[in-house]
């Protein structure tokens, strides 16, 4: 599994189409969305699943001009990132690994997004493995060097995998997308409804150095926990048992609350493309200090602000709705 960094073929995205798991915001959500297209098209081309013709119509006013290709398939929900395909890599040929996905231990519908990276993989005419494990995109990052990072909260759920140990975890992820070495964190935010993704928290920025979210209120359910990851990462070394640049980045000063309780809104959920980082704004003090602190970490990529104020209350930002194909041939069937 490459970094996701290396140059990308393209992005795949899901448009939002039920009001309804949008709490009434679907409006708003569909014109942040749009912005966020639009600036990924700028730097590389834009796979759009929409699920239907209304859904189709809708996203095709909102983006004429953008570099998008349209596909119309089956859909439940649009975070792709957990749902969609996990592209692997040999020399110059790309593959996609299909798990299993349950809606983060059976909390929403998820039949038709199960589907997703076998429609991909028909689109792209490359080789898809079916993995008979249950697996988010946004459960697992990595440096491209062999190491991973993910969360004990999410992964060591008895709604995902059953008896499935920390030791096994990295056996099969190193069989599967070739981590080499599985760094565990304990938790993530507070009513994160995939029990604590490490892409809303923690995140690799090159090789060696890793941002991570971390809470200056010590009254804040987040404190203590976000604290304690920060203790644990200065600890952790690479293959070559050196250890990270850490860099510590401020979570949003202000209490977002949504219709079902507190919103996790993070700035670690930014997307890197070819050229380019999106990063979530969300009307917050902390907006531009996080600018600061990722711009210098990306030379060579322009860091953008966008808003993702309605798509928290989705529960993700703009990491959580892309999935990038890396560059590469189709790896065909041995």
């Amino acid at each position: 599994m490459p970094a996701e960094w290396a140059v990308h073929a393209a992005t795949w995205l899901s448009w939002p189409a039920d009001d309804d798991l949008w709490f009434g915001h679907l409006d708003a959500v569909r014109g942040e969305f749009a912005e966020l297209v639009r600036t990924i098209a700028r730097f590389e081309p834009v796979q759009l699943l929409v699920r239907d013709e209304e859904s189709e119509t809708d996203a095709h006013a909102r983006l004429t001009g953008a570099d998008v290709t349209y596909h119309r398939v089956p859909l439940d929900d649009v975070w792709v990132r957990d749902n969609g395909p996990i592209f692997v890599q040999r020399g110059g040929d790309v593959a996609l690994t299909d798990w299993k996905f349950n809606s983060w231990g059976g909390k929403f519908n998820w039949h038709n997004d199960d589907r997703v990276p076998e429609y991909v993989a028909e689109q792209l005419g490359t080789r898809r493995w079916a993995l008979p494990f249950v697996l988010e995109g946004g459960g697992l990052e990595v440096n491209g060097a062999g190491v991973g990072l993910t969360t004990r909260s999410c992964f060591l759920t008895d709604t995902r995998n059953p008896g499935l140990t920390e030791e096994g975890y990295a056996f099969l992820l190193g069989d599967t997308l070739g981590i080499q070495k599985l760094l565990w964190l304990d938790g993530g935010l507070e009513n994160d409804h995939t029990d604590g993704h490490i892409d809303t928290i923690t995140r690799f920025t090159d090789e060696r150095t890793i941002v991570t979210s971390v809470e200056s209120d010590p009254h804040d359910p987040n404190h203590a926990v976000m604290g304690k990851n920060l203790a644990d990462l200065r600890a952790m070394t690479d293959l070559q048992g050196e250890p990270f640049r850490i860099i510590e980045l401020p979570l949003p000063a202000d209490y977002l609350e949504g219709a079902e309780g507190r919103l996790p809104p993070t700035y670690a959920n930014f997307y890197i493309g070819n050229g380019f980082v999106a990063v979530p704004q969300y009307g917050d003090p902390n907006d531009a200090r996080a600018l600061e602190i990722l711009t210098p970490l990306f030379p060579g990529r322009e860091v953008i602000g966008l808003s993702s104020r309605a798509i928290i209350e989705g529960g993700g930002s703009f990491h959580c709705v892309t999935q990038q194909q890396p560059a590469g041939q189709a790896w065909q069937s041995e």
